[in-house]
């Protein structure tokens, strides 16, 4: 509900409570606590009602950012979606998405050393991998060049901007929500990021379908303004139905099946490769507009 409609209909039912004690001969002192306390009663009433979501068509956009694709097409062509980014309903992670296309990319502290290896060997490695990130530290911020799409759940969601490489080793952004967002996965091609850092630098790309999981751990940021022909295409590309390994049973988990179906959409501490597109789907160039 939004601020006028509550300063409406509080005044509607105030006035009716005038109106009908007005009809009422003399003034007595019940009459004036039966005034008030209905008074008081409105104020609850407008306060206590829920906030209904703003249509993401109606959100402003602030900024516009473009996305090209490479692999989707036999054709070998690019595919390019235009993002319009609502800066007003959530600045910080438009900001951070602003930043990870850009040339000098988001600027992100390496990882701390995991010093708990058990081989040698393994040891090495880790800590040839935080020196080197060490070293270019401040030399270049994560960008989205050469990213995955990674996760496609037809109908539900469509997880871009998988960072690999040198990238790897960089702390997860953590993704801030605003109380004033109300915006929801309403309609084709709202984009979104996953609230807090467990998403990793992706986003998502809705298709339209199931949007309930969305709606309560995603934060919506955006909307495709051109290219929904490719979001589609997108959400028909073939995938892997299977992990075809018994994750949960390596894990120790209580039910032995084959990849754990939430967990496995956002990733986890083992590789899952369930709703995987089967051809590489990567992101070629970025840009703001």
């Amino acid at each position: 509900m939004t601020p006028l409609v509550s300063a409406l209909l509080f005044i509607a039912i105030v006035a009716s409570a005038v109106t009908g004690f007005s009809q009422k001969n003399g003034n007595s002192a019940a009459t004036r606590r039966d005034f008030f306390a209905s008074i008081a009663a409105a104020s609850i009433l407008t306060a206590s009602s829920p906030s209904r979501a703003a249509p993401t068509t109606d959100a402003a956009i602030t900024d516009k950012i473009f996305i090209e694709f490479k692999g989707l097409s036999a054709s070998g062509e690019k595919d390019r979606i235009v993002i319009g980014l609502f800066g007003n309903d959530a600045p910080q992670p438009v900001s951070i998405l602003k930043q990870l296309v850009s040339k000098e990319g988001y600027k992100s502290k390496c990882k701390p050393l995991d010093t708990s290896r058990l081989l040698q060997k393994d040891q090495l490695e880790a800590n040839k991998v935080y020196n080197s990130c060490l070293e270019n530290e401040d030399t270049y911020g994560v960008n989205y060049d050469y990213s995955s799409v990674w996760r496609v759940l037809p109908n539900q969601r469509i997880d871009v901007g998988a960072v690999t490489g040198k990238f790897v080793a960089r702390e997860n952004p953590n993704f801030e929500d605003t109380k004033l967002n109300t915006l929801k996965h309403d309609s084709p091609g709202v984009v979104s990021v996953r609230r807090g850092n467990d998403g990793g630098y992706g986003f998502t790309l809705y298709p339209g379908g199931d949007e309930s999981i969305l709606n309560e751990d995603n934060i919506v940021v955006g909307r495709v303004i051109e290219g929904l022909d490719v979001v589609q295409k997108l959400n028909e590309i073939p995938i892997v139905k299977s992990a075809g390994v018994n994750y949960m049973a390596l894990t120790g988990g209580p039910n032995a099946k084959n990849a754990p179906s939430r967990a496995c959409r956002y990733g986890g501490p083992m590789y899952c490769n369930e709703n995987k597109p089967l051809k590489k789907v990567l992101i070629e160039r970025t840009g703001i507009l």
